[in-house]
């Protein structure tokens, strides 16, 4: 059996998704920035790590912003996975070169709980700084969503917390 892993890199609050979500609505949160490296053949386990925190940050009165490269969000998934549909807002077809710049102004405002955006290659340091600042600002989270690359080689995450799909098979 083949196991995946979905590694994320918390920049600011460490915590869980329970707890990071309580924070946020409290606004204590002073901003977060996590990488999501994720399985493109195994989604599910993204969700399956993602949608607890996502339901919770959607009780708050802020916005969520998904910034998605090809793939529009359907309603009914929306409503399904229970997230409130009249709090998500989606910019699809965004030019994967445009995502970090949409994604920091989109932080800096405050108007929005969480700000996901897909992104193909890894942040730079400057990137990473220009969004950690903008969530620190905003008191936003912000997910990078990136798919696994198996051609690079020793190529590590920055620092962070490895969760192995084999806990939830």
């Amino acid at each position: 059996m083949q196991s995946h892993n979905v590694l994320t890199h918390v920049a600011t609050v460490p915590g869980s998704a329970s707890s990071l979500a309580q924070s946020s609505a409290g606004n204590n949160i002073k901003g977060l920035i996590s990488e999501v490296i994720y399985s493109e053949d195994q989604p599910w386990i993204t969700q399956l790590v993602l949608l607890p925190l996502l339901q919770q940050l959607g009780q708050q009165s802020r916005w969520q912003l998904w910034l998605t490269p090809q793939q529009k969000l359907s309603r009914q998934w929306v409503q399904s996975a229970g997230l409130p549909l009249t709090k998500v807002m989606q910019v699809s077809q965004l030019d994967p070169l445009f995502t970090v710049d949409a994604m920091v102004k989109a932080l800096q405002t405050g108007n929005y709980s969480v700000v996901i955006g897909w992104l193909p290659e890894e942040l730079t340091d400057e990137e990473h700084f220009q969004l950690s600042s903008a969530a620190e600002m905003g008191k936003a989270i912000g997910f990078i969503m990136r798919p696994t690359r198996t051609s690079k080689t020793g190529c590590r995450p920055r620092s962070g917390l490895k969760i192995h799909s084999s806990l939830y098979h």
